[in-house]
């Protein structure tokens, strides 16, 4: 039987007048927006619609913002029952609000909490993230290991895109070496992200404390479907291993390529992306080019 899965993008999604019309078309969407408003302390809503793009880079700001924007355009869909979700790494808390793990409320201070730890994590380690094209995955990942063994710089495989876009991420020394090693084995491009940190690397270790608490102390439900998580890139339903993976996902990788592969294995054959940008329909169609995909913002 063939699957709709529902998918959530990530950081960098964001532009500005992001969310405008829902907010201005739609009084749930209204509602969803002010209530954020009081449970952040800042209207943040006036930031995704008239901020500039220097104010919407802020981490503390994208990482709600882009939450925002796919949870409130998910919940003015009509009757929507997703066979499988997957949100790629902030997406992943989307995710969890669509099929029901974790409340609005509940999610939002998480990714909040998050936001705010991943940047305090970025100013006590200087580091930052490049994209590596056309280059082997395996090729990819020795070349981050040799780096980290001859530097002592940590440099490692953050984000698995699709084939051929590997995302790594580490210290800005271990990054730079690792990026020129890159292009002399082949790479079409290694080029270094305006990223504020090493998102996804064992730099995030400090965000993981608070973040990993946080979780802990939150009611988990159980899903409605199951989330395709971006550390195992398989199918999970308990609440429990859910937390696990959420916590383990700061300082892992993201399998998206992996994950989108586990998904159409389980026979998914449509792909909803929900939320600001067109990031994930690209990469899904890169992945696997017989899926059907479309978008909702």
């Amino acid at each position: 039987m063939s699957k709709h899965a529902y998918v959530f993008p990530g950081q960098g999604s964001q532009f500005s007048g992001m969310g405008k019309n829902l907010y201005e078309t739609n009084t749930l969407a209204k509602d969803l927006f002010e209530q954020a408003n009081t449970i952040l302390g800042f209207r943040i809503s006036d930031i995704m619609f008239e901020g500039t793009d220097e104010q919407l880079k802020q981490t503390n700001v994208t990482q709600p913002a882009v939450f925002l924007h796919s949870v409130i355009a998910y919940k003015t869909l009509n009757d929507v029952k997703p066979d499988m979700v997957a949100g790629h790494s902030l997406g992943e808390f989307s995710a969890l609000v669509a099929n029901h793990t974790l409340s609005f409320e509940d999610a939002l201070k998480l990714v909040s909490i998050r936001a705010n730890a991943m940047q305090k994590a970025c100013e006590i380690n200087p580091s930052t993230m490049a994209a590596v094209l056309a280059l082997a995955d395996d090729k990819v990942e020795e070349i981050c290991a040799v780096v980290q063994n001859e530097t002592g710089e940590v440099v490692v495989a953050a984000n698995y895109n699709c084939p051929g876009q590997l995302v790594i991420s580490g210290s800005i020394k271990g990054i730079e070496i690792a990026c020129e090693r890159m292009k002399a084995a082949g790479a079409k491009r290694a080029l270094v992200l305006p990223v504020g940190g090493a998102f996804h690397s064992p730099l995030m270790a400090p965000a993981k404390e608070e973040l990993a608490a946080a979780i802990e102390a939150t009611a988990f439900n159980s899903p409605l479907c199951p989330v395709y998580q971006n550390v195992v890139a398989k199918a999970v339903t308990d609440p429990a291993e859910i937390k696990e993976n959420l916590i383990a996902q700061l300082t892992g990788a993201v399998c998206w390529t992996q994950s989108v592969q586990a998904m159409v294995a389980d026979g998914a054959t449509h792909f909803t992306e929900v939320g600001p940008g067109k990031v994930l329909q690209g990469l899904v169609q890169k992945i696997h080019k017989e899926t059907v995909v479309d978008g909702v913002n």
